[in-house]
């Protein structure tokens, strides 16, 4: 039933053989909520409404975290699936989201999914930022980097992605890697701290000869 309703959030946009066939996105998010992503990315996508979807879901990302009443209707189980999704496409409807948008919000209400939905929204954000040449990277350090740093960082970053693609980067600071950093960068993680090399240093020492 879930699997159903899921392939009617593609084929609601569409009535003809060719253009119900799913528009795969730029990168795979594997898992439930990359199965709803994909889906909503093949919908808005046919539809020309990435952008404006994309848009939609960071605003109700956004309000579902500044609201708690609203959080607590989306995270309460005892309130009925056909409640909740009559309410949601209300609530789209006044707050003007996309059609593409208020179908999954709905979906998402009549699976019993709506637990997913954050994690739905961030497999979008992903898969969004592949559509725009976007390289998501995350660097680890155990103090902040100043600006100089950063920008060296950032240069040293580039030349392991293609001409053609830009680098997000977010850095956090976690004091106990001790020093060195942590790099993930698209699907690649590299884990240089110095933390982890006592650890290797660590075992290798323990290891009986």
């Amino acid at each position: 039933m879930a699997t159903n309703k899921l392939s009617m959030l593609v084929r609601s946009f569409s009535t003809s053989n060719v253009a119900s066939q799913m528009v795969k996105p730029p990168v795979q998010v594997f898992g439930i909520d990359g199965r709803y992503a994909t889906a909503l990315y093949s919908a808005a996508s046919k539809q020309k409404t990435l952008d404006s979807v994309e848009k939609d879901l960071l605003k109700f990302q956004s309000a579902i975290k500044s609201d708690p009443k609203l959080r607590e209707f989306i995270k309460n189980p005892t309130i009925k699936r056909g409640l909740k999704s009559e309410a949601l496409k209300q609530i789209a409807s006044k707050i003007s989201l996309n059609a593409q948008t208020s179908n999954l919000l709905q979906t998402l209400a009549d699976n019993g999914r709506l637990k997913n939905l954050d994690g739905v929204i961030n497999a979008f954000k992903v898969m969004m930022a592949a559509h725009r040449g976007e390289v998501t990277c995350e660097v680890i350090t155990a103090r902040d980097l100043d600006a100089a740093q950063k920008s060296k960082l950032e240069s040293v970053l580039k030349s392991f992605v293609k001409s053609s693609e830009t680098i997000q980067l977010s850095t956090k600071v976690d004091p106990s890697i001790i020093g060195g950093m942590i790099v993930s960068i698209g699907d690649k993680y590299v884990d240089m701290s110095v933390a982890s090399k006592i650890k290797k240093y660590t075992e290798v020492i323990s290891t009986p000869v």
